[in-house]
């Protein structure tokens, strides 16, 4: 056969011309399966960040209700050559037993207790606390002492904002009585101010109130805190809070009384202290919170530039002169 009988042959060029090309249906499927993992991996990554934000809330609840205390460090005698004894008593409730100190004054039937704020023990030496005492016992107060749960070191138990706090102060006040007193003086700091407040809605043996930076734990204050430290969003961080602090201290925001404390117009003398600088609890509470009271012997004193618990330490003169003064108002009033 010649050459040109050849021409009408397929060349061998080496090439498959017979290859299907991909069906739509394929190619469909992995377009799916490309999103299907583009919206598993948009969904883990929502789930983690929310999570990380759950975690955050929980160790800030954490934190709230496992305040950090250090452990005491003197004693009154060897702060201010102070004759005490050391005291057990227990809430008014029965929770727990307490302990304390109770320096005694000669022939006195007029007693001070003094309830220590949040993250501080009965010593409360920012303050400072045996120098207070020292002063009331010069004035011929006996003088109780003592360790709210959160700060016991043998016994520690979480934080509450004051429900059981209120009990254990009330279980102070009832040890007071039982040593004879006939007046009885609360002369609290921060949250142990705002625990005085809440102990005052039931009892009636307290003739008197010396409320120091007064700090009631309720929303407003509890998130103007948390803003000290870190940026978060008002809603939902304080819903996210309010569900955990349950889980971690048995204790809902709910039953914390802030409401009933705010609007009590209480029967005796109460004197407010606060500073226009407090970071910590704005000024504004205790001028409502004064605002309130009818007693004639109430007052509240607005230190302008002074800080959170820090008002004795800044203006110690001052200070002591508006405590005496009021302290006799007090007597007067009896």
């Amino acid at each position: 056969m010649s050459p040109s009988t050849r021409s009408d042959l397929p060349l061998n060029t080496g090439l498959k011309t017979d290859t299907p090309t991909p069906s739509i249906d394929v190619l469909t499927a992995r377009h799916v399966s490309l999103k299907h993992i583009l919206v598993a991996l948009l969904l883990s990554a929502l789930f983690f960040l929310l999570f990380c934000f759950i975690v955050l809330h929980g160790y800030i609840a954490w934190v709230l209700s496992n305040p950090n205390v250090a452990p005491l460090y003197s004693n009154p005698k060897l702060s201010k050559n102070l004759a005490y004894e050391d005291v057990l008593f227990q809430a008014a409730d029965g929770s727990r037993m307490m302990q304390g100190w109770y320096i005694p004054a000669e022939n006195s039937r007029k007693t001070i207790v003094f309830s220590h704020g949040y993250g501080a023990n009965r010593e409360e030496p920012w303050v400072p606390m045996y120098d207070l005492a020292h002063y009331a016992n010069r004035l011929n107060y006996n003088v109780l002492m003592f360790d709210y749960g959160f700060a016991s070191q043998k016994s520690k138990e979480v934080a509450t904002g004051g429900k059981k706090e209120a009990e254990q102060l009330l279980g102070a006040i009832n040890l007071a009585k039982q040593r004879g007193a006939d007046e009885i003086v609360v002369w609290g700091f921060s949250m142990g101010a705002g625990t005085a407040l809440q102990a005052a809605l039931t009892s009636k043996d307290i003739d008197g109130m010396i409320l120091d930076s007064t700090f009631l734990l309720e929303p407003d204050t509890m998130y103007h805190n948390i803003r000290q430290h870190i940026d978060l969003p008002r809603r939902p961080s304080l819903e996210i809070i309010g569900m955990l602090l349950p889980v971690l201290n048995g204790t809902s925001m709910r039953q914390i009384p802030y409401t009933e404390v705010k609007s009590m117009d209480y029967p005796f003398p109460t004197l407010f202290i606060h500073g226009t600088e407090d970071e910590k609890a704005p000024y504004p509470i205790a001028e409502k919170l004064a605002e309130n009271q009818t007693n004639e012997a109430s007052e509240v004193w607005i230190v302008e530039g002074s800080h959170h618990e820090m008002i004795f330490r800044e203006h110690p003169k001052d200070y002591l002169r508006k405590v005496s003064s009021f302290l006799s108002r007090i007597e007067s009033a009896k």
